[in-house]
């Protein structure tokens, strides 16, 4: 196949090959410098592939011994305290659902799936709130393949950066636990990362923590709002909202491609033969739709997929995504009631970037919530407000119901709608 830019690449799409190429630490690297488009010179700091698959000094693109050092650095820097974690979550939800609750209606990814995720990434990063949405322009811009890239790219890491030169100066941080942002756990760790190492890793896992929570928030949504037996399933507890979440980590991947793999040396993968610095590319989706990994049907119990990769690669961040669109979801649910979609389905508006596919909006109408008083701003308050919409069990059967105008024989327009 030919990647964006002609660039020539190999694309596995089976389940046993693609894990085989993940799982492996030897045959098949993630240092692009051992690529032969790059040795070649095909890939200039402006092309578009550059940010993702230019060499740079983190983990994505180690291996071995210095993998090891910094993956240390980024697991336990990102080992928040859960319950914390939650409350933060909780804060941040139940603020973007006040803006919209008393209108009963809202744009549940822009409004709301592609804000969550920025804002308890800016609370672990302890960076002001008011920064990160021009951070999530720039995040899309880098991952999309196209002319805008480098510039997004850019933008990025001269934010990081100016992370990093506050901290340095002294900068306290009153938004994170004790102060102890990802940041400063990144300066302080035993590994000894150099300002450089910070700075990308920082930048690295804004993007990797950033864009595939929003599309597996959106994802769900969609699901609950558009398959009935998916709404089925998940409001009789036949399927926890977690089950939930990884049966759309099967069916619909955050990421469908993903393009940081190099050939150390000939070899044979699927009968194909691949010369050494070949490019290769995992095609994710393909493989979590492989048969050999999963008998036909949905797949809620079983956590094979390779949505999170496996082996020395696998995602340090996964279980923060996981929990931001698994709260993240369950308050929404429970404070909107009657969530109705505003358009056939066959009419959302899709973008598609190389490496994966993003649905743009997704407009619903619900019952406005009976006002309760004024929601307060203060922090002990907004803990409270946080931990009350977070109490409720995720996934806990009897929560939701779904009234199947979707599927009614009289009305073809793909709605459908989901109430208490």
């Amino acid at each position: 196949m030919l990647a964006p830019g002609d660039i020539p690449a190999y694309l596995i799409l089976g389940y046993n090959a693609t894990r085989d190429v993940m799982q492996s630490n030897s045959r098949v690297v993630c240092d692009s410098r051992r690529g032969r488009v790059f040795q070649e010179g095909r890939i200039p700091a402006d092309h578009p592939l550059a940010p993702m698959t230019a060499y740079q000094p983190v983990v994505a693109f180690e291996d071995g011994v210095p993998h090891a050092r910094l993956r240390s650095a980024v697991v336990e820097g990102l080992d928040f305290n859960r319950h914390s974690l939650r409350r933060y979550i909780g804060r941040y939800a139940n603020r973007l659902i006040d803006c919209v609750a008393s209108r009963g209606t809202a744009d549940l990814v822009s409004e709301y799936a592609a804000q969550l995720p920025a804002l308890v990434l800016a609370w672990m990063y302890g960076m002001p709130e008011e920064e990160s949405p021009a951070l999530v322009t720039a995040v899309r811009d880098l991952t999309s393949g196209s002319e805008r890239a480098a510039e997004g790219n850019a933008f990025v890491t001269r934010a990081m950066q100016e992370l990093v030169r506050r901290r340095q100066a002294g900068e306290t941080v009153s938004n994170a636990v004790g102060g102890r942002d990802f940041v400063t756990r990144l300066l302080d760790h035993e590994a000894h990362l150099s300002e450089q190492e910070v700075v990308e890793h920082l930048r690295l896992v804004f993007v990797a923590g950033y864009t595939p929570t929003v599309a597996l928030i959106a994802n769900t949504l969609l699901g609950i709002l558009t398959q009935r037996q998916f709404s089925r399933d998940l409001t009789s507890g036949q399927m926890t909202l977690p089950e939930a979440l990884n049966r759309v980590l099967w069916d619909d991947p955050p990421i469908g491609l993903l393009p940081t793999r190099w050939a150390a040396g000939d070899m044979v993968i699927g009968g194909q033969q691949i010369k050494a610095g070949d490019m290769i590319i995992l095609g994710i989706e393909a493989a979590n739709a492989d048969p050999a990994a999963r008998q036909s049907g949905p797949v809620p119990h079983n956590e094979g997929h390779l949505s999170f990769s496996t082996g020395p690669h696998e995602c340090p961040g996964r279980d923060i995504g996981r929990a931001i669109a698994e709260a993240g979801i369950d308050i929404l649910l429970t404070r909107l009631k009657d969530l109705e979609l505003l358009v056939a389905e066959e009419e959302l508006q899709w973008q598609s970037a190389w490496v994966s596919r993003r649905l743009l909006s997704l407009p619903v109408r619900f019952t406005p919530p009976r006002p309760t008083g004024v929601r307060a701003r203060q922090p002990e308050m907004e803990t409270a407000t946080a931990d009350a919409g977070a109490g409720t069990p995720a996934g806990a059967p009897g929560q939701w119901a779904v009234e199947g105008t979707s599927h009614d024989p009289r009305r073809r327009t793909g709605r459908s709608r989901l109430r208490r």
